[in-house]
């Protein structure tokens, strides 16, 4: 029986990886990180993607967890997403940093190490992640294929239980996952994309604007409603 677990955010990205998953595999583990984050909306729509659409007997997720992990912005208040002294940036004012100010320090590392000890407690043998193309580009080091193959090369040292870690969408281009996700029929309108932790979409946020772009790219209509006249 294939079994795999999906660090599950509530986002487009990790949305469409999650279905990518259930597709793939016999039975699917989410879990979802509570780091107290600016953007927690993300994890109540986890929630409720959860519930309205995987929360049936014969579904093939088989648990979803939200882990609270809220110490995690005391550690590291240096970043936009876990500080509310720091402003969100717009797309524009990132453009060309080595690395942006809504980067978590070894936030993935950390989340990748739990999922880690998740996916031995239930027999996993894969962990997925929602790194992409863009975040490559935007300086997130811990989504890149070098970080990919060394922290899977670090599991390899697991004698008994051998996980490895799987980042599909590493390539793709929000272009390329949103058609993947219309193929896997994930419902956009349930998912969480921006950095602001408002009742809408910013739609200037990073994060926002590489969604808007990749919608526009598939000429296809982003079906969330934003704070401004997109």
């Amino acid at each position: 029986m294939s079994k795999a677990v999906v660090v599950y955010s509530g986002g487009m990205d990790s949305t469409v990886l999650l279905e990518h998953c259930i597709k793939n595999h016999d039975e699917v583990y989410a879990l979802t990180f509570d780091y107290n984050q600016r953007h927690k909306k993300e994890i109540i729509v986890a929630e409720s993607y959860m519930y309205n659409n995987h929360c049936y007997h014969g579904s093939k997720v088989k648990e979803h967890k939200v882990i609270d992990l809220k110490f995690f912005r005391n550690l590291v208040p240096a970043s936009a997403l876990t500080s509310d002294d720091i402003d969100v940036p717009k797309m524009k004012d990132i453009i060309g940093e080595a690395q942006p100010v809504t980067y978590v320090p070894n936030r993935n590392m950390m989340l990748l190490s739990i999922a880690c000890s998740y996916a031995e407690a239930v027999g996993a043998t894969d962990v997925y992640y929602g790194a992409v193309a863009v975040d490559n580009l935007s300086g997130y080091w811990d989504c890149t294929s070098e970080f990919l193959e060394h922290i899977n090369n670090c599991l390899a040292l697991n004698r008994m239980n051998r996980i490895q870690i799987q980042a599909p969408l590493l390539y793709k281009t929000k272009k390329e996952i949103i058609e993947m996700g219309v193929d896997l029929r994930v419902k956009f309108d349930q998912t969480w994309t921006c950095y602001e932790g408002r009742e809408l979409s910013c739609g200037i946020c990073p994060s926002c604007a590489a969604r808007l772009a990749g919608f526009k790219k598939a000429e296809i209509v982003d079906p969330l409603p934003y704070a401004i006249n997109i």
